[in-house]
């Protein structure tokens, strides 16, 4: 029973991983799902895609790791965040496809929430920024475009979610609308010092408070799944956001503490503590977990595209059929060649927040090839790390903060990524022997519930680096190449 399955519900594709009783993992199973882009800068997921796909995975990592639901002691779910779903509470049907995080269509109205005078009051009750990144605004889209949505809202028809609560929606047969703390404070609905909906924005959004899910702490009882779905009921345990879950699962508890995430994007989230610190360097403030009603909260800089660079060469340019094969390439580039990529592709997020600015390349030469790309494609999550790096420097620089970053995700398994990100941010890169930090994160929180795992202190002790790079270029030219990137986005930001 001391087994705990995660489901990881990501931008490309669900998983279902199972964790043993010694914390490593015994199976995964994973299914990628289809990217839908209606419009420029648009991006949409089908929320049935989304619950097949998980139920799917769930069931096959069970059964690749021989067990029953009976040895299942919980399930953790974490997920991508801010995608929004609206389904119909009678039928479960949705109402609208899923508006992804990435997806950039309510710019123009944010942008008139600023010339309003909005931001502030959203901020200081958020911690978050008027952006189309989060679900207030897809929210509002769908009730404004959905002919008579807002008026069943209004009666209660209709639920919102983020993809946590549709996934428990769905394993628990419609009987549970919740949600976790992490993924509240994303939607830009959540007041994240009083620890609740915030009257006055769903005021100005005009977003009926009936449709919004209860909010519990990341570790607490989110129902049982439906009997039929794995042959009997296993409890829901553990609920958190992806980077909210990766900094659980690297273990970064101590005020200080740095990890970032190389997924599709990139999120680098510091750990400050029980007290909320107001960035004045456009990052987030936002909650990194919540545990026994108590929330620790963080800073966090997000980055809209980190391994999505790596697809782009993949599908775009077709230079690469493989992400491993980035790495190769990049080692060969000629050094003679200093391609800078700002992979702007649906804006820049922090901490520049310029939903409108595109990508760009500098320094192309006729000699310019896939290996010249591919390096420059790896860079450009390392300049844009340090970015987010010294930002959160500005707003927090403490003594006691960790000296190096903690790394994740599939990005972190590339060698010359991680070199060049050590070598331009000045300081050392550990990458962790279990790089899937996110589904670990999410079946800690299940695991400790269910009172089969250890807790938060000595499950801090098990973290184990597996490699540590080291800066190994001078200061001189990590600032002058730094210098580079920083004119390459200002023209960026300027065209």
């Amino acid at each position: 029973m001391g087994h705990i399955l995660a489901l990881d519900q990501g931008t490309t594709s669900s998983r279902g991983i199972v964790f043993g009783p010694d914390m490593r993992i015994v199976a995964v199973a994973q299914e990628e799902f289809a990217q839908h882009y209606p419009g420029s800068g648009w991006v949409e997921h089908e929320a049935s895609d989304l619950w097949s796909t998980t139920a799917a995975t769930a069931r096959a990592a069970i059964e690749k790791a021989g067990l029953h639901a009976a040895d299942i002691a919980a399930i953790g779910i974490t997920n991508q965040r801010e995608t929004t779903l609206v389904w119909d509470r009678e039928t479960g049907k949705p109402i609208h496809r899923a508006i992804v995080w990435q997806d950039r269509r309510t710019a123009d109205f944010c942008a008139q929430l600023r010339a309003d005078g909005h931001e502030p009051m959203i901020t200081a009750r958020t911690g978050l920024l008027a952006d189309p990144y989060f679900s207030a605004t897809k929210l509002k889209y769908i009730l404004d475009t959905v002919e008579g949505a807002r008026d069943r809202a209004r009666r209660g028809e209709l639920a919102f979610g983020t993809v946590d609560s549709w996934l428990i929606w769905n394993l628990t047969g419609g009987k549970l609308h919740v949600t976790d703390a992490t993924n509240a404070a994303r939607t830009m609905l959540y007041d994240i010092h009083k620890h609740r909906w915030s009257t006055s924005i769903c005021t100005l959004f005009d977003i009926p408070p009936e449709m919004l899910p209860e909010v519990h702490d990341c570790a607490a009882d989110f129902g049982v799944t439906r009997p039929d779905l794995f042959g009997r009921e296993i409890p829901i345990m553990g609920v958190a956001g992806d980077q909210q879950a990766a900094t659980i699962g690297q273990a970064c508890f101590r005020p200080g503490m740095l990890k970032s995430t190389y997924g599709t994007g990139c999120f680098a989230v510091l750990n400050t503590g029980e007290t909320p610190v107001a960035s004045t360097n456009k990052l987030l403030t936002t909650i990194a977990y919540q545990i026994d009603g108590t929330p620790t909260y963080a800073l966090e800089g997000s980055i809209f595209i980190a391994g999505a660079v790596v697809q782009w060469l993949r599908d775009g340019l077709k230079v690469i059929r493989a992400a491993p094969e980035t790495q190769g390439l990049a080692e060969q580039a000629d050094p003679a060649q200093d391609l800078v990529l700002v992979p702007a592709f649906v804006g820049l997020g922090a901490p520049y927040w310029a939903p409108e600015a595109r990508g760009a390349v500098f320094g192309l030469t006729r000699n310019s090839g896939p290996a010249e790309f591919a390096r420059a494609a790896l860079e450009s999550v390392g300049y844009q790390t340090r970015d987010l790096l010294e930002a959160m420097q500005a707003d927090w620089a403490r003594e006691g903060t960790q000296p190096s970053l903690r790394v994740d995700g599939g990005m972190a398994a590339n060698d010359y990524a991680m070199q060049f990100l050590s070598d331009i941010i000045g300081a050392p890169v550990d990458r962790p022997e279990v790089l899937e930090t996110t589904a670990l994160g999410a079946a800690w929180l299940a695991g400790q519930r269910a009172g089969v795992w250890p807790g938060q202190q000595e499950f801090a002790k098990l973290w184990a680096v597996e490699r540590q790079f080291t800066a190994q270029l001078d200061p001189a030219t990590r600032d002058a190449r730094y210098a580079r990137w920083r004119r390459c986005v200002s023209a960026v930001l300027a065209a």
